[in-house]
């Protein structure tokens, strides 16, 4: 998995941040998750392909996560896309869409499907034969969801010695792949993990934003390998999180801790902070894999 952080502060875009949008790579899959206002300029900027995104996902419907969507949904359209386009978010994001579509007279030239949520329990939303996708149900001002990436265990690896040892005819090689045992034509048994290699560890990643403190995410990203959480103030703005329904450093540092996560990525920054490094030195007097998105940063996990 590789993640490119299209933008990670809160509220407004400004000349040098931008609003909450990024890229998640699995296994040459592109997901791009939420899409704020100039989420298409960071795309160029970051030199990833349009063409590639078939899937977007959006946490919730306050400006800062989907005024971009939009117009990329109509750029889509200008470079004579063809593929269909899945958007999952919540309940209204078709009708906020295709209103602006039906007065601007500027339907799709290719499928556009609105997969709306609102269910208040996690959900798988999408899956396919390499990744599965389910919902993190968030407490914020209005209806939103994190979402929970998790890529499904891969083939076994041959053991290119131990094949040409027993010289196996690669017409075998799929099922060994699979995990079975192959008995020679001498009648000589092998045992499957002679012949192969454990798979790659699959990998996660939990996308959370926006959302006040809640303990009942834990058990959702529990031992993810990377959670990325909302921190948009530091610890000395405690009440004025609890009164908007945001997180501080502190808080997503203790979510991290609980839920046994690898690292953490902290986002979703206030524009009142100047030094963005105060959230990790805060954080990591709670959890100690600590790290700062920002603006065109990519991560691999």
């Amino acid at each position: 998995m590789e993640l490119t952080i299209l933008g990670c502060y809160a509220a407004t875009p400004r000349t040098f941040t931008n609003p909450t949008s990024q890229v998640l790579e699995i296994k040459n899959r592109l997901f791009l998750i939420d899409c704020g206002e100039a989420t298409q300029v960071q795309l160029r900027k970051n030199k990833i392909k349009f063409s590639k995104i078939n899937h977007i996902f959006i946490s919730h419907l306050h400006g800062d996560h989907v005024y971009g969507l939009i117009g990329l949904v109509s750029t889509f359209m200008l470079l004579n896309r063809t593929n269909d386009l899945h958007i999952y978010g919540p309940k209204g994001i078709k009708e906020m869409i295709t209103l602006q579509l039906r007065l601007s007279n500027s339907w799709t030239s290719y499928g556009l499907y609105f997969h709306e949520l609102e269910s208040n329990e996690s959900e798988i939303v999408f899956e396919d034969e390499k990744v599965i996708v389910k919902t993190i149900p968030l407490k914020h001002r209005i209806y939103t969801n994190g979402y929970l990436f998790r890529e499904k265990i891969g083939e076994k690896k041959l053991n290119a010695e131990a094949m040409k040892h027993y010289q196996i005819q690669t017409c075998y090689f799929q099922n060994i792949k699979n995990g079975k045992d192959i008995t020679l034509d001498d009648g000589t048994f092998i045992g499957n993990d002679k012949l192969t290699f454990e798979p790659i560890p699959p990998k996660s990643y939990a996308f959370c934003s926006d959302t006040v403190y809640n303990e009942n995410m834990i058990d959702l990203i529990k031992d993810v390998d990377t959670l990325y959480h909302e921190s948009t103030f530091l610890e000395s703005e405690a009440t004025l999180a609890g009164k908007t329904m945001h997180s501080t450093a502190k808080e997503a540092a203790s979510i991290a801790l609980k839920a046994n996560v690898k690292q953490l990525i902290l986002g979703h920054y206030s524009t009142r902070y100047e030094n963005i490094s105060l959230f990790k030195e805060e954080a990591e007097t709670i959890f100690p894999n600590v790290l700062l998105a920002d603006d065109g940063k990519t991560f691999e996990i």
